[in-house]
């Protein structure tokens, strides 16, 4: 393990590696692969938000090719039920007798895509926590760890809101990241357009991980250093959203310090480097706060985003 900390630059390349080998079938959004990233290596949960035809789904399943990990997609839709996605007890005939089996659900997977996670309801919203914090899945009374390494990256659409149930609070605190896709730039989405529209076979893409690579990397994560005045300064940033009432009513948890901390350790990791810079606890302090904050009637009425708030914070 130390041998690795010592070769970090080499993981900086194996990285580069990684993005360009995604980079064959998604065009751009450099920022939300490496944020994607970066919660797979805090073995953490991420939402990703943008409007419709943004290429989450494709970006997600390219990701997953390349690591090497097992993928799944549910639907979001009001009428999916908790056993649709953890799976339920079926009759099986074996010897002349009838048994009941666990048909595992789609959550059986080591990275499981969400789509429209707002649009289940929350009953179904909350079988997925369990999931997520504790790695595994309880069946009346039987539990059943889940595929390691395991995520949950879910999506939602910030527009048309009507026959949405929106997630708690409890349950947003518990993605390490809000990760925004945003469009592409006009020279990236003519690329989209003369790639997908050609005549051509679709690009495979190789395995460059695995999940047992992943879950070292995980290790190596949480073992690159932070100066004390770093990790002052996460605190600072994350104390001071509850104690700015004019721009926020309710600030965020300790979790949120925990979580900026580790996504900067994984930032670090990804540019090469043995150390966390005050630059990377900037950068992602807005992926980790922007869905743990809750803005004053004030900074609504302003119009003020979630992200104008937090670099006024960080001022």
């Amino acid at each position: 393990m130390a041998d690795a900390i010592k070769n970090i630059e080499k993981l900086k390349a194996t990285f580069t590696n990684v993005t360009s080998e995604i980079g064959k079938k998604i065009i751009g959004q450099q920022e939300v692969i490496e944020q994607v990233l970066i919660a797979i290596l805090c073995d953490a949960n991420a939402l990703l938000e943008s409007y419709p035809g943004l290429g989450k789904t494709s970006l997600i399943k390219a990701i997953s090719e390349v690591l090497g990990l097992k993928f799944t997609r549910i639907q979001g839709t009001p009428d999916l039920m908790p056993s649709d996605i953890i799976g339920t007890y079926v009759i099986e005939e074996k010897d002349g007798k009838k048994i009941f089996k666990f048909q595992k659900g789609p959550v059986f997977a080591n990275i499981v895509l969400m789509d429209e996670i707002n649009r289940a309801t929350p009953k179904t919203q909350a079988a997925l926590l369990e999931s997520m914090q504790e790695k595994q899945v309880t069946v009346g009374n039987q539990t059943f760890p889940l595929d390691l390494p395991f995520f949950v990256l879910a999506t939602q659409n910030p527009i048309d809101q009507e026959g949405t149930y929106p997630l708690p609070e409890a349950q947003t605190d518990r993605f390490l990241l809000k990760i925004l896709v945003g469009y592409p730039t006009m020279d990236e989405e003519l690329e989209i357009v003369d790639r997908y529209t050609a005549a051509k076979e679709p690009t495979q893409l190789s395995t460059l991980l695995s999940g047992d690579s992943i879950r070292l990397l995980q290790k190596l994560t949480r073992q690159v250093p932070v100066a004390n005045d770093i990790r002052k300064r996460a605190v600072e940033i994350v104390t001071k959203t509850r104690k700015t009432p004019d721009l926020i009513e309710y600030g965020a948890s300790p979790r949120a310090s925990l979580s900026l901390i580790m996504a900067a350790k994984a930032k670090a990791l990804i540019d090469g480097r043995k150390y966390v810079s005050i630059k990377d606890i900037e950068e992602m302090a807005y992926p980790v706060l922007r869905h743990r904050i809750i803005l004053s009637f004030q900074a609504e009425r302003d119009g003020k985003t979630p992200d104008d708030v937090i670099k006024e914070v960080m001022k």
